[in-house]
Order: C-alpha cells, then sequence, then structure tokens
C-alpha cells in the first residue's frame, strides 16, 4: 500500500509494507524541484536514516532497474535525438 500526498514545495509518497512476515517500517519519499530524499526509522537506533538523491541519480536509478549488470552513462537526449 502506498500514500501520496502534493504538499506546497515537494510531493510526499509514504510506501507501507504490508504483509505477515518480516515487515519492514514504512518508507518516506519527498520529491522537491531539486532532489528527492528516501526517510526510514531504523528499527534498531529508533532514528531516522536519510538518502538525498539530485535529480540526475534518481534518473540513472530508474534506467538502472531496467538493465543488466555492467556500467553505464546515461547520456542527455539532445533537440535532434528527441524528434525519432
Amino acid at each position: 500500500m502506498f500514500t501520496i500526498e502534493h504538499d506546497f514545495d515537494a510531493t510526499v509518497i509514504t510506501l507501507v509494507d504490508e504483509g505477515s512476515t518480516h515487515l519492514q517500517e514504512d518508507v518516506t519519499i519527498t520529491a522537491f524541484e531539486d532532489c528527492v530524499t528516501v526517510e526510514q526509522v531504523d528499527p534498531q537506533t529508533d532514528n531516522v536514516v536519510k538518502i538525498t538523491l539530485s535529480s540526475r541519480q534518481l534518473h540513472e536509478l530508474a534506467a538502472a532497474l531496467d538493465l543488466p549488470e555492467g556500467v553505464y552513462r546515461v547520456r542527455p537526449v539532445g533537440p535532434s535525438d528527441a524528434s525519432s
């Protein structure tokens, strides 16, 4: 299950781990104009762990989810590349 909320300066997505075994803490993803943060409570320390990704890192992560093992560089799409 997940929720989506639109705040003034960000979109907030919360992922809730549902199931009967090995449940993880909720994950909160906050998308700002220039970055995305991912937060989750560490159950051992009860502290929030936060990761910040730039827009480029997020774009590369999305691309990487569909690729096999290897080393890649995402090329920006130029005006001539977009009209195929």
